[in-house]
């Protein structure tokens, strides 16, 4: 069976006689990727440069300015802010990840991407993505202990276990990536290398893979259960505590009360899983490349901008402990 190997391309083909008729098949691995993106039509991609520009900076000022108004507030140094704000770092890191290599990419005109940065940055999208999953979810749970164990509430919530639900979160969401590049590695064959796509989306990856095992589609499965089913479950089984709890409350008063305490952070839950839910349809319908880049787009773009924006408008103490810092930095006088 004779080889044939071009250089140039770094591939590798092997051609097999079988009934008359010569069979080439792709065996290894490629050494970059294209981004296609939204558009090569030159009239759209100013149009799509500035957007991303716009929301990249946006996302960025507006969760720093949250870390740093909760930072700088003695009064918001509770559990809650506390998740907020490593909310917000992984928000950060997930448009880190992905939006800047779209702006230079169109600045310079330029789709490709290589091997090596490709799974870096899907690493790096699956660690963020995964830390906002389980931190919404911690946060579900801090809302419930408040609200249907407040008596308890300093002793379970204290600063040790707050801690520790981060950084099993952390050290979880790294595990998750690690699983999931190592399975990618084990790819030796791409039947493509135009990714439809404006960054390196493991589903999108795993539809250029030339083999179609049982084995990965199992073990996709088994890292879906427990990093995607299991902490949605907890999440909406805190929440259907906390709605049996308020629902008892005997006064309009404190079903309000206690209704504003956990309203943002539902309304982020509702606005994630959302754009989650869209991404995995997109992708599991074989929609368009388009629709898929959108579902994309929203789920790391739009979701991260949006965050500092709900907290901030549905939250009086994010507002003035803003004010505050606004007011100080503009009080401070020039040397």
């Amino acid at each position: 069976m004779p080889v044939y190997l071009f250089p140039f391309t770094n591939t590798i083909f092997f051609s097999r006689r079988n009934a008359g008729y010569i069979e080439t098949q792709n065996l290894t691995r490629v050494s970059e990727f294209h981004l296609l993106g939204f558009s090569e039509d030159p009239d759209l991609q100013l149009l799509i440069f500035v957007l991303f520009l716009f929301m990249y900076l946006v996302t960025v000022l507006g969760n720093l300015l949250i870390i740093l108004a909760v930072t700088s507030d003695s009064h918001l140094h509770t559990p809650m802010y506390f998740f907020l704000c490593n909310l917000s770092l992984a928000d950060v890191g997930l448009t880190s990840t992905t939006v800047p290599k779209v702006i230079v990419d169109i600045h310079t005109h330029s789709i490709v991407i290589s091997y090596v940065g490709c799974l870096t940055q899907m690493s790096f999208s699956i660690t963020f993505g995964c830390m906002d999953d389980l931190i919404l979810t911690v946060m579900a749970y801090d809302r419930f202990v408040a609200i249907c164990h407040p008596l308890h509430y300093q002793v379970i919530m204290n600063p040790q276990r707050c801690g520790f639900l981060v950084s099993v979160s952390v050290v979880a969401s790294l595990l998750d990536s690690l699983l999931h590049s190592l399975m990618v590695l084990q790819v030796t064959c791409f039947k493509d290398v135009e990714i439809s796509s404006f960054f390196c989306d493991l589903s999108q990856l795993l539809n250029l893979t030339c083999l179609d095992t049982i084995t990965h589609d199992i073990f996709i499965c088994f890292v879906g259960v427990v990093y995607a089913f299991l902490p949605m479950s907890a999440l909406f089984f805190s929440y259907y505590k906390i709605v049996s709890s308020i629902l008892r409350v005997p006064s309009p008063g404190g079903k309000y009360k206690a209704f504003s305490t956990c309203g943002s952070h539902l309304t982020v839950v509702c606005l994630f899983y959302g754009t989650a839910i869209g991404v995995y349809l997109s992708s599991a319908a074989s929609l368009s490349p388009k629709m898929c880049a959108v579902a994309l787009m929203v789920y790391s773009v739009v979701t991260p901008m949006l965050n500092p924006f709900i907290y901030s408008l549905r939250n009086m103490d994010i507002k003035r402990a803003i004010w505050r810092l606004l007011s100080n930095t503009v009080s401070v006088p020039c040397i």
